[in-house]
């Protein structure tokens, strides 16, 4: 079983190679909308349009591109290609106010060059920074906390609006959540799931979102 394992995950590093090279990778944009419905933005999610097994969700491959490092082209091309999908946005009046939520991996994150990296996309696209959105998992607080609050402090400097996701379940603390530079979280969907059914975790949304007001992030 571990070797079926092993040779199923390197068949699709090499295809996820191939797949970078042949451009086989698209994003899908999800809006997001206020209380009236209006779309405010969007939340850009990565699919992959595999050859043989067709549409592909990031569950089957991310792990992989994680453990091999191929995350770090993948994610650089999601951010070029939501940059790029700004700047047309941009010249459309019906469009223009839109932004866009990228996720970032936390070994993308790390990356020495990652904050570089953004400086480039959002320069080389011209885009407004605050209409790209960072999307941030929690699994960044679990260490090197002052690295992390550094380089959001650079990013946050650019006027990359950042959001910390899956908020509630993972290393988030009130301690931490006080020192980042944040401007938006995001509810962990294990509480929002059933939000209409569960008085749990009613009262815990209501309590994060009264959080949120308070220390004036969205939510």
């Amino acid at each position: 079983a571990m070797q079926s394992a092993m040779s199923a995950n390197a068949r699709t590093g090499s295809d996820l190679r191939d797949g970078l090279r042949r451009g086989e990778f698209a994003l899908y944009y999800q809006p997001q909308v206020d209380r009236a419905g209006v779309i405010t933005g969007v939340e850009a999610l990565l699919r992959w349009n595999h050859p043989e097994r067709g549409l592909t969700f990031p569950a089957d491959f991310i792990p992989v591109a994680e453990d091999t490092g191929l995350i770090l082209p993948l994610g650089l091309w999601a951010l070029e290609t939501a940059c790029a999908q700004l700047a047309a946005w941009a010249r459309r009046p019906e469009t223009a106010n839109l932004s866009i939520a990228v996720n970032v991996s936390v070994r993308q994150f790390r990356h020495p060059d990652f904050v570089d990296s953004v400086v480039a996309c959002i320069r080389n696209s011209g885009v407004r920074p605050h209409r790209l959105k960072l999307e941030l998992t929690e699994s960044l607080l679990a260490d090197r906390m002052e690295i992390t609050i550094e380089k959001m402090g650079m990013l946050k400097a650019l006027g990359v609006t950042l959001s910390l996701d899956d908020f509630g379940v993972g290393y988030s603390s009130l301690s931490v959540l006080k020192r980042l530079p944040l401007d938006q979280l995001k509810i962990d969907k294990a509480f929002v799931a059933d939000v209409l059914t569960d008085p749990n975790d009613a009262a815990i949304s209501r309590a994060i979102i009264a959080l949120a007001q308070s220390l004036g992030l969205q939510v």
